[in-house]
């Protein structure tokens, strides 16, 4: 599929460190393609299990300069990426990105656009939509024009495990058996399992040369928003769920309610509830004339769901929903990183030996944080969390992609891997809103007496009053949250060093 006069096609994929992006880079590879990722931050990518098949160039979709210079010869581009959540102003900057890599696609020759938008209802004047749909649309128009062969495939809902729409839909089945929801849960739906997105995205790279159109996706099941809901409490074994629609409940505060009960923020949850306002189902499957279906058919929605429940009870979440990083998140380097430059810094360190194997010790740092918790007066890292929530956050609900494993470029509940050298450094870098930036090292050590050290930073760059009133107002319980989890950790270690030595197999997690 993937190759023209035997010679593999070249093929730039723009948000490899998003959900579907992250997906598809290892289904093109193995459809015989060369790979280049355009990133942000390319060492987000490093970690991946396909990141030494591929190639990574720095970049960004709104820097023209260096989107001319990922798209050299390539044959094939993907745009899978968008700037929702990003301010006021994120159509007008999706607007700028999708001229820019249109027309650059056009110059360098692509012969090829693929692009993943959103379904939009049909009969439903535009100035109606919501803005994420809306922009969605302007993009799919702006890349169709662009001279360039495009196909703009339209997806409603999504669902694999990890996606936004699976954690929502997932989150609020399980917690809520008796629940008030917005009258948009009668709104019929289509939704489409990630693998079909995928084999869709993969074979539209070698459609006819001729074809530069929308297609629209979907599975083949049409079910309201409720309905998907007893779906998800049947398969998940749950009692059937009592849900109670009530019209008062506008987008806007069901993105609050929705924010509260699952772990996707307001931010996202907002234009994914502004999108059930309307119905959102395939007008058209034209795209099976080009990508047929697999002989089995399409995916159904109990089978879609059953498998992402399966991949999340056996954690191989490959990426999720939360794998891009949140829209507006600092990007500042370490403050101790050469070239950065001036203004007050606040630290906090621990270190203590520890009594273990310096393996034992960082399974239990890279361990940290999800369900295994963050060692240290629960009850403080939940009200931190709740209190991020309330103000627009990610709070802890997060959690992590894997239970055991961290990769740079993970979320790790209100953190991102910032860093991770295997056996030695963990570095975290703080996504939750703070009026600064602040980060957290954990380090690993070996004494050379069969021991570990264990090194423990927290880093706080104030901005402005607000900043340092914030670390002073916290600093007094420093020794309780920080000193606590340093002490945790250590015993946390010890202990699995010695049920390690007695021969039981005690996780350093457990208790």
């Amino acid at each position: 599929m993937g190759r023209v006069n035997d010679e593999p096609q070249r093929v730039l994929v723009t948000g490899a460190s998003g959900y579907v992006g992250g997906r598809l880079v290892p289904e093109l590879l193995a459809a015989g393609y060369r790979v280049r990722c355009l990133a942000r931050s390319p060492k987000k990518l490093r970690d991946h299990p396909w990141a030494g098949d591929v190639e990574v160039v720095r970049g960004d979709v709104t820097d023209e300069e260096s989107v001319r210079a990922a798209l050299s010869d390539m044959d094939v581009a993907y745009y899978l990426v968008h700037a929702l959540g990003s301010g006021r102003d994120f159509e007008r900057t999706d607007g700028l990105a999708a001229r820019i890599f249109g027309r650059a696609c056009r110059d360098a020759g692509v012969r090829r656009l693929v692009y993943l938008g959103g379904l939009t209802p049909s009969g439903v004047p535009e100035e109606e939509l919501s803005p994420h749909l809306r922009s969605r649309a302007e993009v799919g128009r702006i890349l169709l024009d662009s001279g360039v062969p495009t196909a703009v495939l339209r997806a409603a809902v999504v669902i694999g495990s990890g996606s936004a729409s699976f954690e929502m839909l997932r989150y609020l089945t399980e917690r809520l058996p008796v629940m008030v929801t917005p009258s948009w849960v009668g709104t019929r739906v289509q939704p489409i399992a990630v693998g079909d997105v995928l084999r869709y995205l993969v074979g539209s790279a070698a459609l006819p040369e001729d074809v530069s159109r929308t297609f629209d996706i979907g599975g083949p099941d049409v079910l309201t928003y409720r309905e998907m809901m007893q779906r998800y409490a049947a398969i998940a074994g749950l009692p059937r769920r009592f849900i109670v629609p009530v019209p008062v409940l506008t987008p806007r505060l069901s993105s609050h309610w929705i924010g509260l009960v699952t772990p996707v923020p307001a931010s996202i949850a907002k234009p994914l509830a502004e999108s059930l306002k309307h119905e959102v189902v395939c007008a058209e499957s034209d795209i099976q004339r080009y990508v047929p279906p697999p002989a089995e058919g399409l995916l159904g929605l109990d089978a879609a769901l059953r498998l992402a429940l399966q991949r999340i009870r056996d954690a191989r979440v490959d990426t999720r929903w939360s794998s891009a990083a949140v829209p507006g998140a600092p990007s500042d380097p370490l403050p101790t990183d050469p070239g950065w430059a001036g203004g007050s810094l606040y630290t906090d360190r621990r270190e203590r030996t520890v009594h273990a194997p310096a393996e034992v010790l960082w399974h239990v740092v890279e361990g940290i944080g999800g369900e295994n918790g963050w060692y240290s007066f629960p009850l403080a890292w939940a009200l931190r969390g709740w209190l991020d929530r309330l103000v627009g956050g990610v709070g802890l609900r997060r959690g992590r992609r894997d239970a055991e494993r961290l990769r740079a470029g993970d979320s790790l509940d209100f953190w991102r891997v910032e860093e991770v050298e295997r056996g030695r450094l963990l570095r975290l870098r703080a996504e939750m809103r703070l009026p600064g930036l602040a980060w957290l090292e954990l380090e690993v050590r070996e004494d050379g007496q069969g021991r570990a050290r264990y090194a423990q930073r927290a880093i706080f760059h104030p901005h402005g009053l607000a900043g340092h009133l914030y670390w002073w107002s916290v600093s007094p319980f420093h020794a309780l949250v920080f000193g606590g989890m340093a002490r945790n950790i250590a015993r946390a270690a010890e202990r699995a060093a010695v049920t390690a030595h007695l021969g039981g197999g005690e996780s350093p997690h457990s208790g």
